[in-house]
């Protein structure tokens, strides 16, 4: 077996990704994590200091991942506010679609001790607050990023646990679903409604 040094932690938590969406939270295990870097149990606990560590890790890297996503859709995207918001829904939902795993686990799967910093939180939501920024000024930009992100969520964890049974396009849903959503948020006689 190598030496721990020759294990990273990028490794560590790569590891840790792959064995959920392969085994699901449950078979996220310091042991298999450590087969699977190859080391033994022991060394891997140089590197984190149990098992809540490292789902927290894993759940970093995932947001990190979608932070890095999102960031690049805000650079390609329209200067429309309302197309910037829809693009990165859109593309909260590639990256689910890609990954529903650790979608799943950064989205309320985590447990309470594995939870990520604040600061974390904070850099994932970015691109999302910065848009709804622009799309109802800073007073309602938080409450509009959560509005869209609790839609968001819902109807992709509903689509990928195959909830939606009645028929009909669920593509066409989602589109239609996401533009009134994001005209709702947007509506300025609402925003002076609830200031």
């Amino acid at each position: 077996m190598p030496a721990p040094k020759r294990t990273t932690d990028a490794d560590v938590i790569a590891a840790g990704r792959r064995l959920i969406a392969e085994r699901g939270l449950d078979g996220l295990t310091m042991q298999a994590v450590a087969s699977a870097v190859g080391v033994r149990a022991p060394s891997l606990y140089k590197r984190v200091r149990g098992r809540d560590e490292l789902i927290r890790l894993v759940v970093e890297s995932t947001l990190g991942e979608l932070e890095e996503r999102l960031t690049r859709v805000v650079s390609r995207a329209h200067s429309d506010p309302r197309a910037v918001v829809e693009a990165l829904v859109v593309e909260l939902r590639t990256f689910a679609h890609g990954d529903p795993s650790g979608f799943a686990l950064a989205f309320g799967g985590a447990p309470a001790e594995a939870r990520p910093s604040i600061e974390v939180l904070a850099r994932s939501a970015a691109p999302l607050t910065t848009a709804t920024t622009q799309l109802v000024g800073p007073e309602h930009a938080l409450a509009a990023a959560r509005t869209v992100t609790a839609w968001a969520v819902g109807f992709v964890t509903m689509e990928l646990t195959g909830a939606f049974q009645l028929g009909g396009d669920v593509d066409s849903a989602f589109a239609w679903g996401l533009s009134r959503l994001i005209e709702a948020v947007a509506d300025p006689g609402q925003r002076t409604a609830s200031s």
